[in-house]
């Protein structure tokens, strides 16, 4: 039997694999967000609600951002298996000045940077997915199956390389005012065709969206600062604003457009094996920086990613092909501090601005007695990964460090700071992931070659941006679950309806497809387990 033959085999009197795994991402869009809209749902968000529902799914991790989210999907691996720590961490050793890494560049080419992409003497970064140490699902079906082709289009390069992969047929993001592709590849006719559309209206004023019944409730003013104010905005946009362009809906119609047109010019879903198709919808991640979580834009927001995932489904049934869907997230969201303190958390907060590693730095350097003008301590943010300098002699970098953990561990927004040898000596964590410790949260998203030498995590509650401003008034990336936690929906014409309350993993959707096409994947390979979704007495798991 060939190799493309063994990936479509299944036992006698089984039904034949899907023709098409449909992976959807939808940045940022938390369990708590699908909850509280759900009865609102009336197309594509419908549908998926009405297959196999875990409403409490989980990222198990620590690192709540959207890089090692989107490296679980379809890796069945937790980021520290996977290399991806964060969206951005510390290399010291990198041969360039800006020792800023991107998960997704390759910053290996010479004279590209990722921190200073406007400076004059360096260029910009190479968008790659090299740092992914694991194989996605789209690649171990082409191992196996050298017909089957990997797709994935997305909102972001991060999102679309996490979840295709080295191996991709074709992958696509958004950059600027249009989709672009890998450095050495050419955008292809369908999506430059579609570039060209979008370049006709994209900084043409745009209508307001009309706003549903059931947001009139959440159409409240917050005031963040003198300047900036949210929960009021309807996503009009004046001529000449295409920046603010992903901060809206019109965003995942784009990305969903840009799916459409490869599924169509690739025949995706239409040969004789199975194909991979991952789609990165961004703007719910967006929305959520710019304006919060709880207000006008989100529902808004919710109601037309309903309205544009219902468009792909019915592309996809018009195609007349056999085809199943997944949607979950990278990442849940919080929403910012001044509306979540009219809402019955107290202790809601934003970030002491001092907490980081300059200031911090320069306050062990103070105890050191050093005068010198070199940086101690580097960190891309006020928590997650913090490293010491390597221009400091052994002793004294223990000294350093020694002395930094213990003026995180004593601030007063701070949970927990846990050591980088601590954690290399424990074992990545199983079981339920709502009963996993800090520690082995940080655990599953920490990688000994590239975590730092302590971690921070910060206190429920406490939004990590000190100053709230235009576009920037909320985030994620914390340990808690209103950040791990995210629905997982799975779809197959053939699916009999159940919701499942009890807890899974992000990990477990590669594992769970891979059952469904065929596709065998070691268990020691991975870290989550197949899924059995069937519904019925057949087990989806023992194809």
């Amino acid at each position: 039997m060939s190799s493309a033959a063994s990936a479509e085999h299944h036992k006698e009197g089984q039904e034949a694999s899907p023709k098409l795994v449909v992976a959807i991402s939808v940045d940022q869009f938390s369990s708590d967000l699908f909850s509280e809209y759900r009865s609102t749902f009336r197309h594509g968000m419908k549908r998926l609600a009405g297959g196999a529902v875990f409403p409490s799914g989980y990222q198990a991790h620590a690192a709540t951002e959207t890089c090692p989210g989107h490296a679980t999907i379809m890796t069945g691996s937790h980021p520290g298996r996977a290399g991806i720590i964060a969206n951005n961490w510390i290399d010291l050793r990198v041969a360039r000045d800006d020792k800023t890494v991107y998960c997704a560049e390759d910053e290996r080419v010479e004279g590209t940077s990722f921190g200073a992409i406007t400076a004059a003497t360096q260029g910009p970064y190479i968008a790659s997915a090299w740092h992914l140490l694991v194989p996605t699902l789209g690649e171990r079906l082409k191992a196996t199956s050298p017909q089957s082709r990997n797709v994935a289009v997305a909102g972001k390069d991060r999102s679309a390389l996490m979840m295709g992969g080295t191996d991709v047929d074709a992958v696509y993001w958004w950059k600027r005012k249009g989709f672009a592709t890998l450095s050495d590849r050419e955008v292809g006719p369908p999506i430059a065709a579609l570039n060209a559309r979008i370049a006709d209206y994209i900084d043409q004023a745009r209508a307001p969206y009309p706003v549903p019944d059931h947001c009139a409730a959440r159409n409240n003013q917050i005031v963040v600062s003198d300047n900036q104010s949210v929960g009021t905005y309807d996503f009009r946009r004046p001529e000449g604003t295409a920046r603010i362009f992903r901060g809206s809906p019109d965003f995942d119609k784009v990305t969903i457009e840009a799916a459409m047109a490869l599924i169509d010019s690739m025949k995706l879903g239409q040969g004789e094996v199975t194909d991979v198709l991952s789609v990165g919808l961004a703007a719910t991640d967006y929305i959520g920086h710019a304006f919060g979580t709880g207000g006008l834009e989100m529902c808004i927001q919710m109601a037309q990613l309903d309205r544009n995932l219902g468009l792909l489904f019915e592309h996809l049934d018009a195609a007349g092909m056999d085809y199943v869907a997944v949607l979950t997230a990278d990442h849940g969201g919080h929403d910012l501090p001044e509306r979540l303190r009219l809402q019955g958390v107290p202790d809601a907060e934003r970030i002491d601005p001092n907490l980081n590693a300059k200031f911090v730095g320069k306050q062990v350097k103070d105890i050191l007695k050093d005068s010198s003008d070199v940086p101690v301590l580097h960190a891309d943010s006020p928590f997650g990964d913090y490293y010491v300098s390597l221009d400091l002699p052994a002793e004294r970098r223990a000294e350093v460090k020694k002395i930094a953990m213990m003026m995180f561990a004593e601030h007063p927004q701070v949970e927990a700071v846990f050591d980088h040898d601590m954690l290399s000596a424990l074992p990545m964590p199983k079981g339920p992931p709502e009963e996993w410790t800090m520690a082995e949260r940080t655990r599953a998203s920490f990688h000994p070659d590239r975590s730092g030498d302590f971690i921070v995590l910060l206190k429920k509650a406490v939004t990590p941006i000190a100053s709230g401003g235009p576009g920037y008034v909320a985030t994620h990336g914390s340990p808690w679950d209103y950040d791990r936690q995210v629905p997982i929906l799975f779809w197959h014409k053939d699916l009999a309806h159940f919701e499942q309350p009890l807890s899974v993993r992000t990990v477990d959707i590669a594992p769970t497809l891979a059952a469904l096409i065929g596709v065998e994947i070691p268990a020691d390979e991975i870290d989550g387990k197949c899924l059995d979704i069937d519904g019925g007495k057949a087990n989806s798991c023992e194809r």
